[in-house]
């Protein structure tokens, strides 16, 4: 689904693509909807059993997504109706399995009583708008019980999904994805505060590592680590020259359509 996504992007944005680009997407294709069902190891590679992460179907769905805009928008070939259809059902499976309604946020994965800092990426490639709210109780869930001084943990190893003893410290990337996330919500301020506390971990030479310890400040792991200075600029562009609630939704995130939110609630989507 990242790849896609990718691909997506750089076609919308005009780049030209080789020859053999799209035959390549469309083998990526094949093999997406040959293995969506399969439970995996989540973004995080997590060492224990393979588990139907929510993350990693939402990035199926948007695979998917890309691949019926490629053709409605670019005109390439390619079985659209069946995408529509499989996408409609990963959605719906989605909303159905992974969202834990007493709470009011999605979860880890299906039957999970916990969370996973990946579930604040759910709007940015447009399964949901930043205004639903499910989308919204996801973002004040991930900032209730996956903070430790005000940094995001990528998830609680207390749940023992990852296979692997003992903590790990705050993961920047993921703090990135929470000033975003507040931005998107409507809480703009705040995602600026947010955003201006992570700029003053950087070292005097203006780098992050990957992680952080919440207590001491001091950095962990990887040093030097690009995906922390990813996270840095991918934030400080989407909140530069911010005026309104969720009109940062630029680059990744898409346009969600009406049917998909409709079929997300139980509704009949219109024109079927």
């Amino acid at each position: 689904g990242e790849v896609l996504d990718m691909l997506h992007i750089a076609r919308e944005s005009g780049l030209s693509a080789a020859p053999d680009a799209w035959d390549l997407q469309l083998a990526m294709l094949e093999f997406l909807e040959g293995n969506w069902q399969r439970a995996d190891k989540s973004l995080w590679e997590i060492r224990g059993p393979d588990r139907h992460f929510v993350h990693s179907k939402v990035m199926a769905w948007a695979g998917l997504d890309c691949a019926v805009k490629a053709v409605e928008k670019f005109g390439l070939e390619g079985p659209v109706d069946r995408w529509k259809a499989l996408r409609t059902q990963i959605h719906e499976e989605v909303c159905r399995e992974g969202f834990d309604a007493g709470r009011g946020t999605f979860t880890q994965y299906y039957g999970s009583p916990g969370l996973d800092a990946a579930l604040l990426l759910i709007p940015q490639v447009g399964f949901l708008p930043w205004t639903d709210e499910r989308v919204v109780g996801t973002v004040e869930a991930v900032q209730r019980e996956l903070t430790e001084g005000g940094y995001v943990l990528r998830y609680r190893t207390e749940h023992g999904v990852d296979g692997l003893p003992g903590d790990e410290g705050a993961f920047l990337l993921c703090s990135f994805w929470l000033a975003d996330a507040l931005a998107g919500i409507g809480r703009v301020d705040e995602g600026r505060e947010h955003f201006e506390r992570l700029l003053s971990l950087r070292n005097d030479l203006g780098l992050l590592a990957e992680e952080v310890d919440p207590v001491s400040g001091r950095h962990l792991g990887n040093t030097p680590q690009a995906f922390s200075h990813v996270g840095l600029v991918n934030t400080a562009r989407r909140l530069s020259g911010l005026e309104k609630p969720a009109e940062h939704a630029e680059g990744r995130a898409r346009q969600v359509e009406p049917e998909h939110d409709a079929v997300s609630r139980g509704e009949e989507p219109a024109g079927r």
